[in-house]
């Protein structure tokens, strides 16, 4: 029973202080590449506005997606140090992460997902759509999509405007955060520049070691407008992670990792707009470097990554019932590593969607038709219809996603002369497939929405980590016959099946007298054929409750965040870790503003938990913090 109370309780999206801040039916782009109110979409999509970052208890997005509904952030670290990201169950490799529209996962592995580099003052929007969506993007999108949207690319405003911001955080564990940013509009060009550092030495791990962390991000981002129509937006920018790994990736006793992962990120787009067609041609280039010491006796694993994306789409208005967008894509992937070996690949798609609407009906089919050097050639479809009379809107949708395994999954520890103990790679793989079906509701008031969805996914050759005998090990040309080995194997079928409730109420009672509430329940169940459990496939939360509430008066906000979590425990006892069957955490923040200046005290883990997302990485107990900011 107190579960249930919980879960009316429990949030999920970001808070607002103000009524023009949140919409309850928001327009969102990530479902078709154009532009429709949620409710027309057929699909379950959370919008969070960039601007609320700053008045949640959060030090950095991975944080700040583990309250949205359905969306299970699996944290080793604090402060973005890492964390695997899960969306309606499954893994972390199933969600695909976005910048503005292009691919951000790594051709490395799925655990640097979270790795999303931009500043927070940078971004106009994060949208989150629940649910398959292969055949707008591709591999990865089979539980979910992370768009971040920049404010640089998201809109070009003309007006001259200049604004900037900076702030100073410090905290126990010896957290140290600080970041600037700088924005400026004209009628020619926009352009923003931003830096943000976040650093602690961290709490005491096992033995004498210390969860320290060093991440530091510089980004840059332009618009300008050219002749006839036409615009040209740009972002580069450089992502910087130094942290203590210990026990991340393995349950050994002699596991006392540090890593170290940079990435270069740069996307240009080229934008041609009319009354009734848009025209997009986008390059991207991301640079990964992945340094990993397992302990100062092992040789470190040095891994470096390219990801080549290029991508035309064309989008018509033919009347205002009917839309449609069509493009191609191609992405070259490649991979020069110590321990993996040299590799690439060659990825190549052609996509297209409409939107058509009658009378209170909205109906959205869409088609991938792709090749892949893993695997050939496969066909993706998907279709959303949705349905408004009044304050009801109902959606159902269906579609087929698959996803062929990383370098990692494929090669990792392949090209060591000898592997003691550890995960072994498998090049012989097949590509993940799957369908997913939902239908769900939602009741939209003036201050109140209620939604509630059903899913269920059906998923053959998962890929996922199983312990494996030396005996069965399919190449043992490295390894010894007394080690202890995992390997990357296909699961013949996992089910899974869930129901999401969510609830917002937001009330603007005066100019200075505001409530946010946002309350969130999901409940999953997933199963496999196979008899021997794997790492990640079942290891999502069982029951996920999540909230945020906001009360704001006059020059003070308070606001609280915190999240249930029920999944099956499990023990490595030669570490002394586990996992729980639940834990709830909770996190506050108190902000007075005085005009451009705001001062703010944040207590995350109020309850002094000891927990851990993962087998063996253990979290932070309660942690206040401290800071400064100032806006103009």
């Amino acid at each position: 029973m107190k579960y249930l109370i919980a879960g009316l309780l429990s949030c999920t999206s970001l808070l607002c202080l103000g009524q023009d801040v949140i919409n309850l039916d928001p327009l969102s782009i990530t479902n078709s590449r154009t532009q429709q109110k949620i409710s027309e979409t057929g699909r379950s999509i959370t919008v969070i506005e960039g601007k609320l970052i700053h008045q949640l208890p959060v030090n950095s997005l991975d944080d700040l997606l583990k309250y949205v509904s359905s969306v299970e952030v699996q944290q080793r670290g604090p402060a973005g140090a890492q964390a695997d990201i899960v969306i309606r169950g499954g893994t972390f490799q199933q969600v695909l992460v976005l910048m503005d529209g292009i691919k951000l996962n790594d051709p490395i592995t799925g655990h640097f997902s979270a790795y999303m580099p931009i500043v927070a003052s940078q971004i106009d929007r994060i949208e989150i759509l629940k649910g398959p969506a292969a055949a707008a993007y591709g591999s990865e999108a089979v539980g979910g999509v992370i768009n971040i949207i920049s404010k640089t690319f998201a809109a070009f405003k003309k007006e001259k405007t200049t604004s900037g911001n900076a702030a100073i955080i410090a905290g126990e564990y010896g957290f140290f955060s600080a970041n600037a940013g700088f924005h400026k509009t004209n009628n020619k060009i926009n352009y923003s520049l931003a830096a943000q550092t976040a650093n602690a030495k961290g709490q005491l791990l096992r033995g004498s070691n210390r969860g320290y962390f060093h991440n530091n991000i510089l980004s840059a981002n332009a618009a300008a407008e050219l002749k006839n129509d036409w615009k040209l937006l740009a972002h580069s920018s450089y992502d910087s992670r130094d942290f203590a790994a210990q026990n991340f990736y393995t349950t050994f006793v002699s596991d006392t990792a540090t890593e170290k992962v940079n990435t270069w990120w740069n996307h240009v787009k080229l934008k041609h707009s009319t009354t009734s067609s848009t025209d997009e041609i986008d390059v991207a280039y991301k640079k990964t470097s992945d340094y990993y010491l397992f302990n100062p006796r092992s040789i470190a694993n040095e891994n470096n990554s390219g990801l080549l994306s290029l991508q035309y789409v064309h989008t018509q208005t033919l009347s205002k019932q009917f839309f449609y967008n069509a493009g191609i894509m191609t992405e070259q992937k490649n991979i020069r590593s110590n321990d993996r070996g040299n590799h690439a690949n060659t990825h190549i798609a052609g996509f297209g969607s409409m939107i058509y609407t009658l009378k209170n009906f909205s109906f959205n089919p869409g088609v991938r038709i792709v090749y892949d050097k893993n695997y050939g050639v496969e066909l993706l479809p998907q279709a959303n219809i949705a349905y408004r009379a009044g304050i009801l809107a109902l959606r159902a949708n269906a579609g087929r996603s698959i996803r062929s395994a990383d370098f990692t999954e494929r090669y990792n520890n392949y090209n060591k002369p000898v592997v003691a103990n550890g995960n072994i790679g498998n090049p012989d793989l097949q590509t993940e497939n799957s369908w997913s079906y939902e239908t769900g509701a939602d009741l939209l008031f003036k201050h109140f929405k209620f939604s509630a969805a059903g899913f269920y996914r059906n998923q053959d050759d998962v890929i996922d980590w199983v312990t494996t005998p030396y005996a069965a090990m399919p190449r043992k040309e490295n390894l010894r016959p007394t080690g202890k080995y995992a390997l990357a194997k296909n699961i013949k079928q996992v089910n899974t099946s869930g129901l999401e409730l969510e609830v917002n109420f937001r009330r603007q009672f005066n100019t200075t007298n505001h409530l946010y509430v946002n309350a969130s329940a999901t409940f999953l169940r997933s199963t496999s054929s196979d008899s021997i459990p794997s790492f990640y496939i079942i290891s999502h939360a069982k029951t996920l409750l999540q909230q945020s509430i906001v009360y704001s008066f006059k020059n003070l906000s308070i606001g609280m965040t915190s999240i249930y979590k029920e999944r099956s425990p499990n023990l490595a006892p030669g570490i002394k870790a586990s996992i729980t069957r639940d834990y709830w955490l909770v996190n506050a923040k108190a902000n007075f503003k005085y005009k451009m200046m705001d001062v703010f005290v944040a207590v995350n883990n109020i309850g002094n938990i000891d927990y851990s997302d993962l087998l063996g990485s253990k979290m932070p107990g309660s942690w206040t913090t401290a800071g400064l900011s100032v806006s103009f």
